[in-house]
């Protein structure tokens, strides 16, 4: 697997096309979810695109973004997603460490939040993140926010 870590304006046309498709082929059609994944944070400073490319196949993708974007308290992880064609090898395990990696080698006394669908929690607590406050509603999906601590 061949990894890399792009701020938007380092994203090329063909890699901004991949990353988009693949979250909505999981996220709108797989999951049968039509919601806005353009929420205007791809583009901001400070969200980092992490790329996970099989050959040329994106196989894995994750957002991190920086402390006081998609969390106040500490940085944070969202945008989960591995391609449905590269699944069953634990890639999902190694795309999440990859990401938490990122998260720690930037933002490094700050915490990582995520906010995970509810059936996941167990897959993201094998990473170190735990349940934080009550679940909620997105999308029509349960969610479970999941915070892992530095230290």
């Amino acid at each position: 697997m061949n990894w890399s870590l792009k701020a938007w304006s380092e994203l090329s046309t063909d890699e901004l096309y991949e990353l988009l498709a693949l979250r909505a082929e999981v996220f709108v059609v797989e999951q049968t979810c039509p919601f806005q994944d353009l929420d205007g944070l791809d583009r901001r400073d400070g969200v980092l695109h992490l790329l996970g490319y099989d050959g040329d196949h994106l196989a894995a993708y994750a957002r991190i973004m920086a402390p006081g974007i998609g969390d106040e308290q500490g940085s944070a992880i969202g945008r989960v997603v591995t391609s449905p064609r590269s699944r069953g090898d634990g890639l999902g395990h190694r795309l999440l460490s990859e990401a938490v990696r990122g998260c720690e080698a930037r933002w490094p006394a700050h915490s990582i939040w995520l906010g995970a669908q509810a059936h996941l929690q167990g897959f993201y607590g094998r990473h170190g993140f735990e349940p934080e406050g009550e679940g909620y509603i997105e999308d029509d999906i349960p969610h479970m926010g999941m915070r892992k601590r530095q230290g």
